[in-house]
C-alpha cells in the first residue's frame, strides 16, 4: 500500500491548467492605481538548461490595496516560455518597510516534489543593508535574490534551481 505524500509534481500540464491564472495575470489584465515594475528572466535548471514549464507566482501584500480591482490582488502566476522565459509586472508596494522585497517567489516546475520558496529585491530599493531577510542569507548568495535595473521601471532577474548560481531558497517553519 503506498502511502499519500506532501506533495506532487506539478507537471506535465500545469501550463494548461493553470492558464486561467496566467491570463489574469497578463498586463492588459493587471488592474492598479499606483506605479508597477516590470521583471524578466529566465528559469534555469542546474546544468544551466532553460525550464520551459515552470510557474512562477509572485505576492506582494503590500500592493494589493492598490490592486483592489484585479481579479487576485497582490497575486501574479506566469509560465515560463520555451527558452525558460518568464515576465511580471508587479504593482509597486504601497508604504512597504525599507528593505522589504518586491515580491515574495513562489516556482513550481515539472521535476520538483516540493515547491521552492524565495523573494525578489530590486537592486535600487530602499532599505536593503538592514533587510530582515536578506540578513538571513550568506552575503555572497544575496546577489541571486536581487533584480538589476535594466531601464526606467525595468528589471532583470534569473533564477537557477541548483548549481554554482543557484538561487537562495527558503525553508517556512
Amino acid at each position: 500500500m503506498s502511502k499519500i505524500t506532501t506533495s506532487q509534481t506539478v507537471g506535465p500540464f500545469s501550463h494548461e491548467a493553470w492558464q486561467w491564472a496566467a491570463d489574469a495575470c497578463t498586463p492588459a489584465n493587471l488592474k492598479t492605481s499606483g506605479p508597477t515594475v516590470l521583471v524578466s528572466g529566465i528559469i534555469y535548471d542546474g546544468d544551466g538548461n532553460p525550464i520551459n514549464d515552470a510557474q512562477i507566482e509572485a505576492w506582494t501584500p503590500d500592493a494589493a490595496a492598490r490592486e483592489a480591482a484585479h481579479m487576485i490582488p497582490g497575486f501574479r502566476r506566469v509560465p515560463s516560455g520555451a527558452d525558460g522565459e518568464f515576465s511580471m509586472r508587479i504593482a509597486a508596494p504601497e508604504d512597504a518597510a525599507p528593505g522589504e522585497p518586491l515580491a515574495y517567489i513562489t516556482v513550481f516546475a515539472r521535476g520538483l516534489v516540493k515547491h521552492q520558496f524565495t523573494a525578489i529585491f530590486l537592486e535600487d530599493a530602499a532599505g536593503l543593508s538592514n533587510s530582515a531577510i536578506l540578513g538571513q542569507v550568506p552575503e555572497a548568495r544575496r546577489a541571486t535574490l536581487l533584480a538589476r535595473k535594466t531601464g526606467d521601471g525595468q528589471y532583470h532577474w534569473d533564477i537557477w534551481m541548483q548549481g554554482e548560481k543557484e538561487t537562495a531558497f527558503f525553508d517556512y517553519v
